[in-house]
């Protein structure tokens, strides 16, 4: 049942046998436009007993919770969570740097914000290499882990309010529709006005091909 997933997550902290338990993710990786956000949050599971822990009865990856369950987990999670870091990147240093070590420095970063600092660092599937804190990478960590699963809740809904105010910057793309994801609504949008500031230009995407003009 959907009630009991926080506290599966919960338990499988619990059982790292240490205070404090720092989880990190992303949200936005595979988007086409607007921002990578990367959220932290650390749990002390000394205070987080009890009915502090009610509010975080339906806890899961963010992408199994539908957007009302979203911003009520998230004022769950800012409540009970001893420290929230966030940091957003944005598509032109996607551009600039690249995706893949945007977000591994975005991830260090969001777990070297957190303070006390954890005693257990737990990010959903990648290695951070050696300038992280000491973490362990969890595959489908946001389904196993409740730091993991907080910080993909933090991420997500931080991203969706973004794309929601650069909908009405640039109403043309559709972005609070498709959050910045590539669907054919948005693809045909890009093609009818070409993409505008908040696109990631460095991904080969179809509808960033010029058409050639009919004879």
């Amino acid at each position: 049942m959907r009630s009991q997933t926080g506290q599966r997550l919960l338990r499988y902290d619990r059982r790292l046998g240490v205070r404090f338990v720092a989880g990190a993710d992303e949200a936005g990786r595979g988007s086409l436009a607007g921002p990578l956000v990367v959220a932290g949050v650390l749990f002390d599971y000394t205070e987080l007993q009890g009915r502090r822990t009610r509010s975080l009865a339906s806890l899961n990856d963010s992408k199994q919770v539908d957007p009302e369950g979203r911003e009520l987990l998230l004022r769950a999670v800012l409540d009970v969570a001893t420290h929230v870091s966030v940091r957003v990147i944005p598509a032109c240093d996607i551009d600039r740097h690249g995706l893949h070590r945007s977000n591994l420095w975005a991830l260090r970063a969001v777990l070297t914000d957190l303070a006390p600092r954890a005693n257990a660092c737990l990010v959903d599937g990648f290695e951070l290499g050696p300038l992280a804190p000491p973490h362990h990478a969890v595959i489908d960590g946001d389904t196993r882990s409740a730091a993991i699963a907080a910080a993909s809740i933090v991420a997500k809904v931080t991203r969706d309010r973004i794309m929601r105010r650069l909908d009405a910057l640039y109403p043309r793309y559709g972005f609070s529709r498709h959050v910045g994801y590539i669907t054919p609504v948005h693809s045909a949008a890009v093609r009818a006005h070409g993409p505008c500031a908040q696109h990631r230009l460095s991904y080969a995407a179809k509808c960033y091909a010029v058409e050639p003009a009919a004879a």
